[in-house]
């Protein structure tokens, strides 16, 4: 009888410290640029595989959303001419589940790094092969797989977090990028092989 009593008072005093293991755990704070994610078709886990409507998945990207939080972003907190990793963290990256084509260049299906360089009226747009990168402190040039040009354009009210969502367009979708008063939009064409050769 001693023995069971032996047992389970040490099965209360393993318990009893375990709890209070788990309880001196310091777990992270939220994060203040916390990640997102964006597909095409828009909101596809949940129209296809929860709702079950028809539909193949075509791009997805994780980024992360810093605020404005009253600063002025680009040509201050974002230098105009610098490559910039498109959110705050970890680079922005994109997945693309079939060959598109952008900026009329082929992009074999994959998993790539995104990358901006703001200026007043236009971004350059970049798509590099390395991946698992924190900023753009190691961005590197010999790895893009291309680099093209998007307009600058305004949204109808400044925008407090930054954002990228995609939006149906013709012969494919337009990737939307907007933070503060500024918006750019990436044509990413379905179906078509471009004029660059597969890597």
């Amino acid at each position: 009888m001693k023995k069971v009593f032996l047992s389970i008072a040490m099965i209360i005093l393993s318990g009893a410290m375990l709890s209070v293991t788990a309880q001196d755990k310091k777990l992270p704070p939220v994060d203040a640029s916390p990640m997102d994610m964006a597909y095409y078709p828009p909101v596809y886990p949940y129209l296809v595989k929860v709702k079950g409507e028809p539909g193949t998945l075509v791009a997805r990207v994780i980024y992360s959303r810093p605020q404005k939080k009253g600063r002025t972003i680009f040509g201050e907190l974002e230098g105009y001419g610098k490559v910039w990793r498109l959110g705050a963290n970890e680079a922005t990256e994109i997945e693309f589940f079939i060959p598109v084509s952008i900026g009329g260049k082929h992009v074999p299906k994959g998993r790539y790094t995104l990358y901006a360089i703001p200026q007043e009226t236009k971004w350059t747009i970049i798509l590099n092969r390395e991946t698992d990168i924190w900023g753009a402190y190691k961005y590197d040039q010999a790895k893009d797989v291309l680099r093209t040009t998007v307009p600058v354009l305004s949204p109808s009210a400044p925008v407090e977090a930054f954002t990228m969502v995609f939006e149906k367009a013709e012969g494919g979708a337009n990737l939307v990028m907007a933070w503060d008063t500024v918006m750019v939009s990436l044509p990413v064409k379905f179906g078509e092989k471009g004029t660059a050769k597969r890597k």
